[in-house]
Order: structure tokens, then C-alpha cells, then sequence
């Protein structure tokens, strides 16, 4: 677990220390789009934090090589190279897509191409626990086929999910939180060495997250672009491709006993099959209605708008980052609750705590203008934003209030852009900036 932790720790290090200077690349190298259709943030902001989020992957793994027991994942298995080398791919397209805006098409085959060269090092699905049937064993073509959708809904759902400051990061880190922790236990309970590799991407994953969060929290000084949403998409997909059809279920002996108890003892064998569908499950479900929605529409598949799951929280009433905190809440219940069920499938106490706690989630959307406020005498330890409005702020002369509103016209006015696409947290087309604080907040 130290090892575990020290090659976290350095991941998150390097990624935080690099992304001030790939900011001021980025500003320099021009990938710094005006504000668009369906962008929330209010001024233009530099992309290409992918940069720093690969060099983090890199120094991550090149740790790890050289620490004692983490070096036998090298020694023993193809999977990290197999990892850097799609990561390299998928990263280089994203770099381009940032500063050129290359076209989608090109890109969907770039994350295939990606996929194609990991399955070639051997980074693939080899067989499939299937409930009822037992372990089902996969040909070639039925491996490479299922591994490449596999990485290719992944990216895409992180992808389009990097709407808001930090929520994609965050909510890829809450992932693989819990994935590292069900990971780290069928290496280290059932002593299975070929759950090292999935163990070793979820820490680094997460120390790329952690290390860019403070630079993308709201207000973002920079966003992570495609090359990173794409880059954390495809190493959360190796990973659950790693301890998903790597890992031969008959080594945890666990077929003993009555039927009943080999049911329950089982669940961590089935749980892979579960996991890496939880872990993504939020932002499967807003790629699933995107699709679904612009195709009713008449429209490609790939086309911006501003329907996904966070602008339709932001049009309810929540703010920015209340919206971003929901999605986290959301993210982090689906995927522990996950976790306690493979730990322990009978318990009641995990099926309760998962019903309360969607309750208190189910309450959080329904108060979205509820705005707490510090006592006075408090007021001078919280955000400005929780402080209560004083009555003499309000009491202002008619004539500075008109030259107030012509002087916040004249700032508003709409702005032409000239740069198109789409970026996951950027957007598609010329559409003049937002004209008043509300729309401003509410879409994106």
C-alpha cells in the first residue's frame, strides 16, 4: 500500500507542479477559444491540461518501475506498456483536436486505433464471468471487438461529461477511488498478482486527477481539453479491461459450500461485469440521452448542445458548483455502493445506506435556490456569497442606477468568435456571449 501511495502521491505532484507552465504553453500556443454556445465560464481559458495530465502518467509509471514490489507489474506483465503506449496515442489526437479542432470522425478513429494497439500488447478481454453459465471463454475477434467498445464508450462518456469546472476530473477520481479499492482487495486478500496492473492504473488515475483539480476547480484557470478527458477516459477503461477479463475466477476458490453461499460468495466474481458500468454510469447515461436526443432531433450524434445532465441542473436553479457537488454525490453513491455490495452482497446495512443516502440526493435536486446564510456575527468567516445583504447596498440613486445598467449593457455585448468545435467542456459554432448573469450561469 505505501508503494501504492507514494506513486499516487508523485503523480499528483508532477501533474500539479506542470500544469502553471502548460497553462502559460497554452495561452502562448494560442488553444485559448473565445467563449462559445453552451460554455458556462465567463472568459476565455487555455486548454491542453492533458499535457500535464500525460507527463503525471508518465512519471507515475516510471516510479513504479523502480519501486520493489511494484516493479514484479513490469516484470511480469505487458499491460503498463501496453497502457502507455495507447495513453501516447490518445493523447497526441487530443493535443491536436485542443489547438486544430480536428474532426470528430478522425477522432473516433484515433480512440479505435488506440484501443487496436493495447489489444496488440496484450491488454484485452480473454474471457467473461457470466452468471448462470459460468466463465465464458472469448475467441480473438470476440476480445478485440469487446475491448475496443469498451474503451471507446468510455472516452466518449467522460467526454461528455467535461462540462463544468472539475467535474469530469472529480468525478473520474471518485471512480477510481472506489475501483482501486476493489481492486487493492482481490490483490491483497486473494492474492491474485494479475490485479496489480488494474490496482497500480487506478492510483496513478487518481493522482492525475488530484493534481489537476486545483487548477480546474470554478473558476477554472485552465481546462483539462480532449487530451485529457480522452487520456483519463482510456486509462479507466484499461483498468476494468485488466481485472475484467484478465483475472480467472476459479483461482479465488470460491465454489464451495451449499448453492446459497456460493451464490453470495461469488458476487466479487460478478462484480467486475458491474463495476466498470457504476464507475461510468453517470456519464453513460448523459452520453445514452445525447445521442438519443440529437438523433430525435434530426442531428448528428457528435453535434453540441446544451442538454446534458449538468446544463440541465444549472437551467433548474443550482449554481455551478452545487451542480458540480450533485454530480459528485451521484458519482461517489453509484460507485461505493458498488464496492460494499462486492464486500459484502448480504448485509442489509449497505442496501439501507444506499436508499438514505439517494434520498438526501433526491432532496439536494429539489432545493436548488436554497442559499444558506451565516449568522452575522459569522459572516466575516464565510464566502461573500453567504453573507446577508446589507440594507444601505440596496439604496442607491435612480440616475447611478440607469448609468449601473447602460454601463453593464455596454460589458455584455456580444462577442463574435471565430473558433468552432467542440471541446468537452467548449462548444460548436459562433453564438454571441450571454447577456445577462443568469443565462450566463445557466448554460454553457
Amino acid at each position: 500500500m505505501r508503494e501504492y501511495l507514494l506513486t499516487l502521491c508523485v503523480t499528483a505532484a508532477v501533474t500539479y507542479l506542470l500544469t502553471g507552465p502548460v497553462r502559460k504553453f497554452a495561452i502562448v500556443a494560442g488553444a485559448m477559444p473565445q467563449i462559445r454556445a453552451r460554455d458556462v465560464h465567463r472568459e476565455p481559458t487555455p486548454r491542453l491540461g492533458g499535457i500535464a495530465m500525460f507527463f503525471g502518467l508518465c512519471a507515475g509509471l516510471l516510479v513504479a518501475d523502480h519501486l520493489t514490489n511494484l516493479n514484479a507489474v513490469f516484470s511480469n506483465s505487458n499491460e503498463p506498456r501496453a497502457l502507455l503506449s495507447g495513453a501516447a496515442l490518445i493523447w497526441l489526437i487530443g493535443v491536436l483536436d485542443d489547438k486544430f479542432e480536428i474532426d470528430a470522425l478522425i477522432k473516433l478513429g484515433g480512440q479505435m486505433i488506440a484501443a487496436g494497439v493495447m489489444v496488440m500488447q496484450g491488454l484485452t478481454i480473454l474471457w467473461l464471468p457470466i452468471p448462470g453459465v459460468g466463465l465464458v471463454a472469448l475467441t480473438q475477434w470476440q476480445g478485440t471487438l469487446l475491448t475496443v467498445a469498451l474503451v471507446v464508450i468510455t472516452i466518449n462518456a467522460v467526454n461528455f461529461v467535461d462540462g463544468l469546472d472539475g467535474l469530469a476530473a472529480g468525478m473520474v477520481c471518485i471512480a477510481s477511488a472506489a475501483f482501486f479499492l476493489y481492486a487493492y482487495r482481490i490483490w491483497y486478500s486473494y492474492g491474485i498478482e494479475a490485479a496489480a496492473p488494474a490496482t497500480l492504473f487506478a492510483a496513478i488515475l487518481m493522482g492525475m486527477c488530484l493534481g489537476f483539480l486545483p487548477h480546474n476547480m470554478h473558476p477554472a484557470r485552465i481546462f483539462m481539453g480532449d487530451s485529457g478527458s480522452m487520456l483519463i477516459g482510456l486509462v479507466l477503461a484499461a483498468g476494468a479491461i485488466s481485472i475484467t477479463g484478465q483475472i480467472d475466477p476459479d483461482v479465488m476458490n470460491l465454489f464451495t459450500g451449499s448453492p446459497r453461499n456460493t451464490v453470495h460468495q461469488t458476487v466479487p466474481v460478478f462484480i467486475p461485469l458491474l463495476l466498470p458500468l457504476t464507475i461510468i454510469a453517470i456519464p453513460a447515461a448523459d452520453l445514452v440521452l445525447a445521442i438519443v436526443r440529437r438523433t430525435w432531433r434530426g442531428q448528428s450524434p457528435f453535434a453540441a448542445d446544451r442538454g446534458h445532465l449538468h446544463h440541465r441542473l444549472l437551467e433548474v436553479g443550482h449554481s455551478h458548483s452545487r451542480a458540480v457537488l450533485i454530480m459528485y454525490f451521484w458519482s461517489a453513491l453509484i460507485a461505493f455502493g458498488a464496492l460494499a455490495y462486492s464486500v459484502n452482497s448480504g448485509a442489509m446495512w449497505s442496501v439501507l445506506g444506499i436508499a438514505a443516502f439517494s434520498a438526501v440526493g433526491l432532496v439536494l435536486l429539489l432545493l436548488p435556490r436554497f442559499t444558506p446564510r451565516a449568522p452575522r456575527w459569522a459572516e466575516h468567516l464565510v464566502p461573500p456569497r453567504y453573507r446577508r445583504r446589507r440594507a444601505a447596498t440596496s439604496a442607491v440613486p435612480v440616475d447611478g442606477a440607469e448609468a449601473a445598467q447602460d454601463a453593464d449593457h455596454e460589458e455584455r455585448a456580444p462577442v463574435v468568435v471565430g473558433v468552432s468545435g467542440v471541446n468537452g467542456a467548449t462548444a460548436i459554432g459562433t453564438r454571441p456571449r450571454v447577456l445577462d448573469r443568469r443565462g450566463a450561469e445557466s448554460s454553457r
